[in-house]
């Protein structure tokens, strides 16, 4: 099937759905024949001008894209991440909930197991029927290289922490110190992130219990960051002395986002999970005069 721009005079069908308020639109394009141009992806997600949304979830069978068809195997389904400005991740934590979700919503699958395939791998999620979404998320990687961040003249060592996409993790004593994150905190060495870096600040608020701010590369400051709170919960833990492969014991944190909470777990193999809330909050066309049209 030959691909068609998504500027073409069919409406386009999307979704509106979030979790613990990092919200997404959602495009089903089971075929792969909707080509979404960068500036398509910025359009969509504009909070005046467009739907508005920290990201766009593209849902394409996994046979049916480049990307993915090598995973089609293992998931039916992949999520074709891309960021409010329309450059593409590798994964999205509260995005992978909420795709499963739009999968349920749709009839594509039912409560239970399902499989995401993602450019971070495949993902397992487990649909719960009291409405919370677990995945897992996989093992996180810890690079020796850390970065210091610097804002409003304080600066912090930001523990180097892998997700699938990478996360520097700043301790702070108040999330105020984070300033207005509208802008991407200043790091050095910036070549430890080739390719750009979610930035974490993070306050302690318990035993096993913290808050965090992010600011998301190609997206700003988010109100929720799933691989960031599992990166957060990882460093934390090796903050405060726990390690699971070693104690034999997993390790279970509550971290606070602004849209919300995350429960963490990483498990002694490794492998983290991650519980929390996926909420499909509406559905309709898009007018394709108005995506054709020029940008604002």
């Amino acid at each position: 099937m030959d691909r068609v721009t998504s500027t073409q005079n069919a409406p386009l069908a999307f979704l509106k759905g979030h979790g613990t308020e990092n919200d997404f639109v959602i495009v089903p394009d089971p075929d792969n024949a909707v080509a979404l141009s960068p500036a398509d992806v910025a359009r969509l997600c504009d909070r005046r001008a467009g739907i508005g949304g920290d990201g766009v979830l593209h849902v394409v069978r996994s046979a049916a894209h480049p990307e993915a068809k090598d995973l089609a195997d293992e998931a039916e389904w992949f999520m074709d991440y891309r960021n409010a400005d329309g450059s593409v991740a590798e994964m999205c934590g509260n995005g992978v909930r909420v795709f499963a979700r739009y999968l349920e919503h749709a009839g594509h699958v039912t409560a239970g197991e399902v499989a995401v395939a993602t450019r971070g791998g495949v993902k397992r999620v487990h649909l719960d029927k009291d409405g919370s979404v677990t995945v897992a998320m996989g093992r996180a990687v810890l690079p020796e290289e850390s970065v210091t961040v610097t804002v409003d003249g304080r600066s912090w060592s930001a523990r180097n922490v892998n997700m699938g996409n990478p996360h520097a993790v700043a301790f702070v004593d108040s999330l105020d110190h984070a300033g207005d994150l509208h802008t991407e905190p200043p790091y050095a060495p910036a070549s430890v992130y080739p390719d750009g870096v979610n930035i974490e600040f993070v306050a302690d608020r318990g035993p096993r219990h913290v808050a965090m701010r992010v600011h998301e590369r190609g997206a700003a400051e988010t109100r929720s960051c799933g691989t960031g709170a599992c990166a957060v919960a990882v460093a934390t833990a090796r903050r405060d002395g726990a390690d699971p492969a070693a104690s034999g014991t997993p390790v279970t944190y509550t971290v606070d986002v602004l849209g919300g909470t995350l429960v963490i777990t990483e498990h002694p193999n490794g492998e983290i999970d991650m519980t929390g809330p996926a909420v499909i909050v509406a559905e309709g066309t898009i007018d394709p005069s108005w995506l054709a049209g020029p940008s604002s």
